[in-house]
């Protein structure tokens, strides 16, 4: 099995004891679970459920390229939420990226990493040949 670490090039993503994903033997890409970190490590949108999305699918966007695919090719995502009210008063904000239908979870957890998390994303990315 041929294992690659993918990672956006940012002093943060590099000096995480983790890989953002990991492409196993070509065909597929694990990401970890995402929060909403600028380049700095510093949470984009404290509070504001929306903003975090944001930030998260676009760090998933980033991630993907790197490893060689993009949301197209998004197979299975899951959403951990605060609070999944506010997940879907506007689920626009996610489900806008899940271009072919993915397999997905979405689940409210009483809370993440620190209190101003209020979303976590896992995803995993078929890669083209």
């Amino acid at each position: 099995m041929i294992r690659q670490p993918v990672d956006i090039d940012t002093s943060f993503y590099r000096g995480l004891p983790f890989a953002s994903a990991v492409r196993v033997s070509g065909t597929q890409l694990f990401t970890a679970g995402i929060t909403a970190r600028d380049d700095d490590g510093v949470l984009v949108g404290p509070g504001d459920m929306r903003k975090q999305f944001e930030q998260i699918f676009l760090r998933l966007g980033q991630i993907a390229a790197n490893g060689g695919t993009s949301f197209e090719h998004l197979v299975k995502v899951t959403i951990f939420v605060t609070d999944i009210n506010r997940a879907y008063a506007d689920p626009e904000q996610w489900r806008r990226y899940f271009v072919n239908r993915p397999a997905s979870t979405l689940v409210e957890v009483s809370r993440l990493k620190s209190p101003e998390v209020m979303v976590e994303v896992e995803a995993v990315f078929a890669v083209p040949d």
